[in-house]
């Protein structure tokens, strides 16, 4: 109970915060503020936050750091593509995705159709059709 009320935030590092600056804000059409410190902040729809912040000897996640529901995932690929946005391919037992990056769903039990990709510190987020 101790964080019942805690208003939390995430964050993850990146190697230069202008270009994290400008992919969130331009091209992923995400609120950014800068703070004294050079650090980011994501302000989400949902009223999250989450912080970026400058690393020199920054290694990227490998792993998914930020998640994007959206309602229709060929038109978000379409759009991010356009932008320049390049999408992972995975071809693996349990994982295949299509020409475009996105590991398309036949069922509501096997989880949402989903395509990930990497900011320019190459952190991976993914859009997944909610």
């Amino acid at each position: 109970m101790m964080f019942r009320d805690s208003e939390a935030f995430s964050g993850f590092s990146t190697d230069n915060i202008d270009k994290a600056k400008v992919f969130y804000e331009e091209i992923l059409g995400l609120d950014v503020s800068v703070n004294t410190m050079g650090i980011l902040t994501l302000n989400l729809a949902t009223g999250g936050t989450v912080i970026i912040y400058p690393k020199p000897d920054h290694v990227a996640a490998d792993y998914t750091v930020l998640n994007f529901p959206v309602e229709d995932i060929d038109e978000t690929v379409e759009k991010l593509i356009a932008l320049g946005t390049e999408f992972e391919q995975y071809d693996t037992e349990y994982l295949k995705t299509d020409g475009k990056g996105v590991a398309r769903s036949n069922s509501p039990e096997k989880g949402p159709s989903i395509a990930w990709f990497k900011d320019p510190a190459g952190n991976i987020l993914s859009v997944l059709e909610d």
